[in-house]
């Protein structure tokens, strides 16, 4: 069992790549270094898009559009919609947002923050709220609305449907 053990780890000492090695077989092309974030998505069949580097939130007639935080969070709510859009009810609460259920968790990147109008946020995992007015408490930021001008009427009173979608 111990020669067996030994020569699958020297087997696999002597298949694997060093830093920034590239395997010959390998289908997806290098990429130039760049300072700008790649907000380019690969699907399955090695095609690159440009779709999903930006956030649409529909209520009723008004499209805002929102730019995606650099966390896992972010990223796995951008996967979500790669599925197709979301449409969620949602109510105020507070006086300072609306909240829904997103009907999955996701991962949490909680940190203390105050919120901003605009702010688009996961609570707990499992719920999304968009900020029209100041909070402050652990949570998760998937993104910020690009203008949050009269946000609040926007988003209009009681409970709406919004639809979250990639721009």
């Amino acid at each position: 069992m111990r020669k067996l053990l030994c020569m699958m780890l020297i087997l696999l000492g002597l298949s694997a790549c060093t830093a920034g090695e590239v395997p010959a077989d390998s289908s997806i092309p290098p990429q130039p270094a760049t300072s700008e974030p790649d907000t380019s998505r690969q699907s399955e069949k090695g095609e690159v898009s440009q779709e999903g580097s930006a956030l649409k939130i529909t209520v009723g007639d008004d499209e805002l559009l929102a730019t995606f935080e650099d966390n896992s969070s972010a990223r796995e709510f951008q996967e979500l919609l790669e599925q197709g859009p979301l449409t969620i009810d949602m109510e105020d609460y507070g006086g300072f947002e609306k909240v829904g259920t997103l009907g999955t968790t996701l991962t949490r990147n909680d940190q203390q923050i105050i919120t901003e109008p605009g702010d688009v946020i996961l609570y707990q995992g499992s719920q999304i709220t968009i900020y029209y007015g100041v909070n402050s408490w652990n949570f998760t930021r998937l993104a910020r609305i690009d203008d949050p001008a009269d946000l609040k009427e926007k988003l209009g009173d009681g409970t709406v449907q919004v639809t979250f979608s990639l721009a």
